[in-house]
């Protein structure tokens, strides 16, 4: 599974109710009950966005992930050497002939145990400081796509924008929608063309995936 949209997702959780729909002015001073309007029922028009996704596609959403990826690159290579030191180290374990020294043994069992600790330590603090730099690298893009979202929605006659969700770890609220009613892709397009960022080049084709700077055993 890309890790980096899931990164994403639990990124911009909550973000629809916030940024999307908490773009209303500061309600004026209370009016006298008699003066005030009666609330009027209108044909409703209902969009669906996949706002986390759309955060993602946009270019300058690429664009952030590209540049964090970059940045930890180095970190990674540090944690990928230290990760095959740890192994380089098991696997002289397991070939100790049966003569060993008892010493020799439980000074590798140490020696392997310091350094997959270690390893499982830097390999959080960096999986810590990825997605933190992650989270603020979209933050930025994230307010500027729901500004574009509710513009495009009122553009074309929206009367309610709701977003569906992509964490899996998140009931969605909407069982079902007609696919007409989704208007991610022309954010997607909105937000491109007023950004003016150009759409990032294809990456040459890698054995290595750089989905997570962390690329050390699991816990």
């Amino acid at each position: 599974m890309n890790r980096t949209l899931v990164f994403a997702t639990a990124l911009a959780a909550g973000l629809a109710t916030t940024n999307l729909f908490a773009q209303a002015p500061a309600a004026p001073a209370a009016a006298p009950a008699a003066a005030a309007a009666a609330p009027q029922a209108i044909p409703a028009k209902v969009a669906i966005i996949a706002f986390e996704q759309v955060v993602v596609a946009t270019n300058e959403g690429q664009r952030a992930v590209a540049e964090v990826q970059k940045k930890y690159e180095p970190k990674k290579s540090q944690i990928e050497t230290q990760g095959a030191e740890v192994d380089s180290l098991k696997k002289q374990l397991q070939a100790l002939p049966a003569s060993a020294s008892d010493d020799q043994r439980a000074s590798l069992i140490k020696s392997i145990d310091v350094k997959d600790k270690a390893l499982q330590r830097d390999a959080e603090d960096a999986q810590n400081s990825y997605q933190s730099d992650l989270q603020e690298a979209f933050g930025k893009v994230e307010q500027k796509v729901g500004q574009t979202a509710v513009k495009y929605a009122q553009d074309n006659g929206f009367t309610l924008l709701l977003n569906r969700s992509g964490n899996p770890q998140v009931p969605d609220p909407i069982l079902w929608f007609a696919q007409t009613t989704d208007i991610s892709q022309a954010v997607v397009n909105a937000y491109n063309v007023s950004s003016g960022v150009a759409a990032p080049a294809p990456s040459a084709p890698s054995a290595v995936h750089h989905t997570t700077p962390a690329a050390a055993p699991k816990k």
